[in-house]
């Protein structure tokens, strides 16, 4: 790309707002409706991937340090010690329990461990497509 892509560099950082917020609807819809940790990842990796391309990635890498394979390790420890904690209190594997709270600037919501393992599937797919995308754009 040329240096002087101002019209893509400006309609990405519109953009990319964009995309993040409607990756955190997916990721928080996902409860209830279709959505979740799966596709709120994805999305949120399709949005790094257009930072990417409209922007160098050094650019981008000195904006946002992130190891991203430290990132899918973490959130695969965060998936699997969800999943293994209800072990400790007799329940089956990945077994989930949920409760309404009041909680100040929300009022009364609806708090679930399911959420935590929405965290880490979010984490592992962000850190693996974000290191797939970076490993075949380094041609090796």
């Amino acid at each position: 790309m040329s240096p002087n892509d101002v019209l893509l560099r400006t309609v990405t950082k519109a953009a990319i707002v964009i995309i993040l917020t409607f990756s955190i609807y997916l990721f928080f819809g996902g409860h209830h409706n279709p959505g979740g940790g799966f596709i709120g990842g994805l999305s949120v990796a399709a949005g790094l991937v257009l930072l990417f391309l409209a922007f160098d990635i050094e650019t981008v890498r000195k904006n946002i340090p992130i190891d991203f394979k430290k990132m899918a390790g973490f959130g695969v420890l965060i998936a699997v010690l969800t999943g293994v904690s209800s072990l400790f209190f007799g329940e089956p594997f990945l077994n989930q329990t949920f409760g309404h709270f009041h909680l100040p600037i929300f009022g009364e919501t609806e708090l679930a461990t399911a959420v935590l393992f929405d965290v880490g599937v979010a984490l592992a797919v962000i850190g693996t497509a974000i290191t797939i995308i970076l490993s075949i754009s380094e041609g090796k």
